[in-house]
């Protein structure tokens, strides 16, 4: 299919899906779902109607040129023209990038100390609060679903639910492995150590997206345990549930009430089981996983954070800033996403274009 014929096609869907919309007899999960594809097509269709004007005011521009006394009149607004076009063709190729589903949504965001032992924890609970400050400047919502403290004050794991416009649009490029280089708080020789925090970024299950069975789960209730195996609790608030056909479990005990935990392990099973399934379907499309932004390997080590030089290096991207203590309080991180969301439009308009 050509350029031409392909923009052609998405004016037909728009045009289709808006008449869809005004007929009135479509359930709110249909409509919610065609809003959602006639929202991502609108603005091919707006850059597209903008370029088509523009054309045709060049063409009939050009005509006046061949007029003496319009010449000067309309030569400034030729020349304006001729440059504006260029620019609406590239907003016609940045808006015909393929939109990933789960970008519009609500994110599950689970951090995890990995090698340093307590420095590692501390290194996670410094993780979780640089997301909090990033997600308030984004005015984007936080909620701790679940939360395993170290006894130094920092985490084991943590998992959060963060809501608010394209969530996941953004926090997806913090999936991977973070490195931190300090000198431990319980270091006494002062040596540098290197420790290192997993985050996970998945987006949000809603109903629409996973279907689960009452007899593909397992679900079992038990006392709530805090730090050293001691119970919390005397009533039977903790859940666990198990999904039978891949064996994915949750455990959820951050409420007193058992109906509560209950509902948040379900969420979070969702979410899992939604992103087992976009994992599923990547790896069917992609020989390759590694050429993908955000592909899930939380193997690889992304981002170091070196405190002796006051520094933040994103390996992907080769990019360094000195504003150490700016992005952990979540005020500069933006500047790290955007510069991974740039290379990775730029990536796939390059393919676009082959």
């Amino acid at each position: 299919m050509s350029m031409k014929e392909k923009l052609a096609s998405i004016r037909t869907r728009h045009e289709e899906l808006s008449s869809l919309m005004a007929a009135g007899n479509l359930g709110g999960d249909q409509f919610k779902k065609l809003a959602i594809e006639y929202a991502e097509l609108t603005p091919v269709v707006e850059a597209l109607d903008e370029y088509d004007k523009a054309v045709r005011e060049k063409d009939d521009l050009q005509a006046l040129l061949d007029d003496p006394e319009m010449r000067d009149m309309a030569q400034e607004d030729y020349k304006r023209l001729q440059a504006r076009i260029p620019e609406l063709e590239k907003q016609i190729r940045l808006a015909l990038i393929p939109k990933d589903e789960a970008d519009s949504k609500n994110a599950i965001l689970e951090i995890r100390a990995g090698t340093g032992g307590d420095e590692a924890a501390l290194f996670a609970a410094d993780l979780f609060a640089m997301y909090k400050g990033y997600a308030s400047y984004q005015g984007w919502k936080l909620d701790i679903l679940e939360a395993s403290p170290s006894d130094l004050g920092g985490y084991k794991e943590i998992i959060c639910q963060v809501t608010g416009q394209n969530v996941f649009s953004y926090l997806k490029y913090e999936s991977g492995t973070h490195r931190v280089q300090r000198v431990p708080k319980t270091e006494a020789s002062g040596r540098i150590h290197t420790s290192a925090a997993t985050v996970a970024v998945l987006p949000e299950a809603e109903d629409v997206d996973i279907q689960i069975e009452a007899k593909d789960l397992r679900i079992d209730t038990y006392r709530s345990q805090g730090a050293g195996g001691q119970h919390v609790n005397t009533t039977d608030s903790a859940v666990r549930i198990v999904h039978l056909p891949t064996g994915l479990m949750v455990e959820m005990q951050e409420e007193r009430s058992q109906h509560k935990n209950r509902d948040k392990a379900m969420k979070l099973l969702k979410t899992r089981l939604y992103d087992f399934e976009r994992s599923r379907l990547a790896q069917e499309r992609a020989a390759d996983r590694k050429a993908q932004v955000g592909s899930g390997d939380r193997s690889e080590r992304i981002r170091t954070y070196n405190f002796p030089q006051g520094r933040v290096t994103d390996h992907r991207i080769n990019l360094t800033l000195y504003q150490l203590d700016e992005v952990l309080k979540g005020a500069a991180l933006g500047e790290l996403i955007e510069a991974l969301r740039a290379d990775d439009h730029a990536a796939a308009l390059a393919t676009l274009e082959n």
